[in-house]
């Protein structure tokens, strides 16, 4: 989707269809303990309801990825938000097991095409690590006005779908801030090249999703073990996960904050170590101390974490495929979690649970921070330089062996970044010229 919008308006409707599209994989816990208590399913089943919900927006975010082009961001964006509230609604006006989990998918595939809208866009922004960290301190701080809100009002499993459906309703007219399909974007699609980064870029998406899938098997039975191992109430929970999310407000502020003085790799790698740290301990809590604790360390580093990792798979494409094929890989891993989340408690317990998590955890730290260290930094495009002050300069005319060195090649490894300086250069011509023209001046 190369119409990347720029304006501060554009940028306002991507934080919010951001919003909108990371509402559901947020509101997980919730939504498949009100799916258990609601429609009288066993935890397993409502896991693998909520990992069918959030598989068709991993699905629609990989076919976003080729075809956005054709569609333009408005277009699809308003596609994504009626089918969440269509699917979102219908699902919670039925009791009807089968409607529900038909509802659910149509209403994941809207939220998996919000997602990839706002990614895209999102890349082409001048900051795109300060874009993303903006999208999830207001998805962490809705979630979190939810989280408190969601224990007072009915039971059952309608209210959190509900409050999804409504989340896309209030979004739609933000859509008029983005720029539709245009013939000149049409055209110009089919010649933008490859797909740079091809070798760092696949081995960021497949450790995004075994990162995704480890936090999110335990975010989707953390409900249950502050419910039954910890022993606590619903509303103590809520308010438990509601401190956690505001834990994740001061951690995306202080990520935004400090940019990338720290680089990529360092927040990325350190970052999933500790993280790996609160799954062990949560998964093991079984008392309101040691559960707080857990679930409000880790929800303070996840969100940093995953800026970070947005924010580098979008520098690895200014034209947003990898910021859309890296968030659908972590929309799989979100989308597995629940049910692989299930199985591994039922068979080991909470605590073996957390122990394997915690080592896949451990694992995939180590190619997602090699790939940060080695191939962070947005790429070139075709016929450009950089400026050692960081605007694009032009290519004379007849350098394009200059240039196609500098674009990252289909298979290739990655190739470092020339800065020429220009304006000395130039003085260098001028002397020169003036050089020639003074044997002419003395005759």
């Amino acid at each position: 989707m190369s119409s990347r919008p720029r304006g501060s308006g554009a940028l306002v409707a991507l934080v919010a269809l951001f919003t909108a599209g990371y509402l559901a994989p947020y509101l997980l816990p919730t939504v498949v303990g009100r799916l258990a208590s609601g429609l009288g399913i066993g935890p397993s089943q409502a896991g693998l309801v909520g990992s069918v919900l959030l598989l068709g927006s991993s699905t629609a975010g990989f076919t976003l990825a080729a075809r956005g082009e054709r569609i333009g961001p408005r277009t699809a964006a308003r596609a994504g938000l009626l089918a969440m509230a269509v699917g979102y609604g219908s699902a919670a006006a039925t009791h009807s097991v089968p409607l529900v989990v038909a509802g659910a998918v149509l209403g994941g595939l809207g939220s998996g095409t919000a997602t990839a809208v706002a990614a895209a866009g999102i890349a082409g922004q001048s900051d795109p690590h300060r874009a993303s960290s903006m999208g999830l301190l207001t998805v962490s701080a809705t979630a979190g006005a939810l989280y408190l809100t969601l224990p007072h009002l009915s039971a059952g499993h309608a209210p959190p779908l509900l409050a999804i459906a409504c989340a896309a309703a209030l979004v739609w007219p933000l859509t008029s801030r983005l720029p539709g399909a245009t013939r000149s974007v049409r055209e110009a699609a089919p010649a933008a090249g490859p797909l740079p980064y091809r070798r760092a870029g696949a081995v960021l998406a497949g450790g995004i999703l075994c990162w995704s899938l480890a936090q999110n098997a335990l975010w989707g039975v953390s409900g249950r073990i502050g419910l039954t191992q910890a022993g606590l109430s619903e509303v103590t929970v809520g308010a438990v996960f509601a401190a956690a999310l505001g834990a994740g407000l001061a951690g995306v502020t202080a990520a935004g904050a400090l940019g990338s003085r720290l680089g990529r790799a360092v927040p990325i790698g350190v970052g999933t170590a500790v993280i790996a740290a609160c799954v062990l301990l949560s998964s093991a809590a079984g008392s309101l101390a040691s559960f707080a604790t857990g679930e409000i360390l880790w929800n303070a580093v996840y969100p940093v974490v995953l800026s970070y990792l947005l924010g580098l798979a979008a520098s690895l494409d200014p034209r947003g495929r990898w910021a859309v094929l890296v968030g659908s890989a972590s929309s799989l891993g979100v989308a597995c979690g629940p049910v692989v989340g299930s199985l591994l408690s039922e068979s080991a317990g909470y605590t073996g649970m957390g122990v394997v998590l915690c080592a896949l955890l451990l694992l995939v730290a180590v190619p997602m921070t090699a790939v940060a260290r080695h191939a962070s930094g947005r790429p070139l495009v075709p016929g450009s330089v950089r400026r050692r002050g960081g605007a694009p300069a032009a290519v004379l005319a007849g350098t394009a062996s200059a240039s196609s060195a500098l674009v990252p090649q289909m298979g290739a490894p990655e190739q470092p970044v020339t800065e020429f300086p220009v304006r000395a250069a130039r003085r260098r011509t001028v002397k020169s010229a003036f050089r020639l023209a003074r044997p002419s001046d003395r005759g």
